[in-house]
């Protein structure tokens, strides 16, 4: 794998870790984190996690600090590993479950009302999280969290909210902690930050973790509002925080690193919107511009925009549709030919299967991976040695799975390739 990949069972190493006198983060424990607030009489819990098992075990290790009850549970957002777990830290009881108002449409009545294409996304998902792959070897992260956490109960534990929140901000008092709720959208609509301003604690959810954002998910995302998300930065700046803690990695201490690092989390943004517009401005096409906008070196190769999660690649392809829609601009794109029509022309065209699979083999010896990998899908297109294309393409996508540092990328090679695996057996 990625050398840089190695090092995360480490650093995502299971640990309590004490953020301000009365403020505790579970981290390592699963995808995401969990955060505990001790007020005078009860606790305040910030984010449950993705699955029963792994809340079961953080609330374990809470216990040993403290067995005051739990009395609300806050929600940044409302995706799964962060809303999962909240019936085990209720323990029982009837805590107060807050979140905000802009995610509150029942999943199943709008499902009911406006289906989606759920069984095509539960793949996906699946195939970015590696969800089954074996740890470490095909799976050693996930980018922004551990690869070796509980899997059970996933999605078991949520409730309903019992308070939605539906102010600019919101200030609350809660087993008397005076807090303040602030909408912040950014990776969702529905996003909202925690202010803890008597300890100067910030808890942003996931508008930031260690790594480039990830602008757009390979399991399929709606449009997520880039210059939103960057505008966002700058809300959390205004805080001034001393601690900050995110959604997913590790707490920043100390206000000037927590500042230098939302900068280049904002500016990392700015710079992806900037470019990928002025070169649609310019007549690039969508696959011209993946291909050549990139951060500038000073950005990229810092810790926190290392693309372990998000792509820049993915994020101008992201871009360009989400503003503009899929056609790229150029003539030829409205009405391609069927991917069999193509991939029979190519074939012909290259002299047959035969000259295509010395080509693939070329391809292969010289690492090519993705130039390997577009002729074999030519053949599977072609239904030319298709079962022995389809064999191949395993065996590539495990191979173009080694080089990557993008966790999400890895994963689906990896699962794609069992896919056909066991798609043979």
């Amino acid at each position: 794998m990625h050398p840089e990949l190695k090092a995360h069972p480490d650093y995502f190493r299971k640990e309590i870790v004490r953020l301000a006198d009365n403020v505790y983060m579970a981290f390592g424990f699963a995808a995401s984190n969990v955060y505990m607030i001790i007020g005078k009489d009860s606790l305040v819990i910030i984010d449950t996690t993705e699955t029963t098992a792994a809340a079961a075990n953080i609330l374990a290790e809470f216990r040993k600090i403290t067995d005051l009850p739990v009395a609300s549970i806050i929600l940044t957002h409302s995706h799964r590993d962060h809303v999962s777990g909240a019936a085990v830290f209720a323990a029982g009881n009837a805590p107060e479950v807050i979140t905000s108002d802009k995610g509150s449409e029942d999943p199943l009545i709008e499902e009911m009302r406006h289906p989606r294409a759920t069984k095509a996304m539960q793949a996906r998902t699946k195939r970015q999280f590696g969800i089954g792959l074996s740890y470490p070897d095909e799976i050693i992260g996930i980018g922004v969290g551990p690869g070796d956490r509980p899997l059970q109960g996933m999605g078991a534990g949520m409730m309903a909210p019992t308070r939605l929140i539906s102010a600019e901000r919101t200030r609350i008092t809660l087993s008397g902690i005076d807090l303040e709720l602030v909408m912040a959208p950014g990776e969702t609509p529905d996003h909202m930050v925690v202010w803890y301003p008597e300890r100067k604690v910030l808890f942003s959810g996931d508008n930031f973790y260690r790594s480039f954002p990830n602008l757009y998910a390979i399991r399929g995302t709606a449009y997520r509002d880039f210059d939103t998300w960057a505008d966002t930065m700058d809300l959390l700046m205004g805080f001034n925080p001393e601690v900050l803690g995110p959604g997913h990695t590790r707490p920043l201490f100390g206000a000037e690193v927590i500042q230098d690092t939302l900068t280049d989390y904002r500016d990392a943004i700015r710079h992806v919107v900037t470019e990928t517009r002025k070169g649609m401005d310019a007549g690039l096409t969508i696959d011209q511009l993946a291909h050549s906008v990139a951060l500038p070196l000073e950005l990229a190769e810092k810790p926190h925009l290392r693309e372990y999660y998000g792509s820049v690649a993915y994020a101008v392809r992201a871009y360009f549709v989400g503003t503009m829609g899929w056609f790229d601009g150029n003539p030829t794109s409205l009405m391609p030919l069927s991917p069999q029509d193509e991939a029979a022309r190519m074939i012909g065209l290259a002299g047959g299967a035969a000259s295509v699979w010395q080509e693939i083999d070329s391809a292969r010896a010289a690492g090519e991976y993705q130039w390997a990998l577009q002729l074999l899908d030519r053949l599977i297109h072609a239904d030319e040695d298709a079962d022995r294309a389809r064999a191949a393409k395993a065996a590539v996508l495990r191979d173009h799975a080694v080089g990557q540092i993008n966790c999400p990328t890895r994963h689906y090679y990896i699962q794609c390739a069992r896919e056909l695996e066991q798609s043979d057996d």
